[in-house]
């Protein structure tokens, strides 16, 4: 269940880093019309980013995943 949980957080985290990737490819090439598409893909990346938080506090209560010293 680990790696399944850890292949979830690394999927979200990159689709985190698209949606701000976009939002900036949207910011520097874009037109007036863009700052739309540039709401968007900052509501999808706080959103994603978000979903991840509670999935990590879940995975945490339910044992999935461990904290381990560094």
């Amino acid at each position: 269940m680990a790696l399944v949980t850890k292949a979830i957080v690394i999927l979200l985290f990159l689709c985190i880093l698209f949606a701000l990737g976009s939002a900036l490819y949207y910011l520097v090439h874009g037109e007036k019309e863009d700052s739309d598409r540039i709401v968007k893909a900052l509501t999808w990346r706080i959103g994603l980013s978000i979903l991840l938080f509670v999935l990590l506090f879940v995975a945490f209560a339910l044992g999935w995943i461990h904290p381990h010293p560094i």
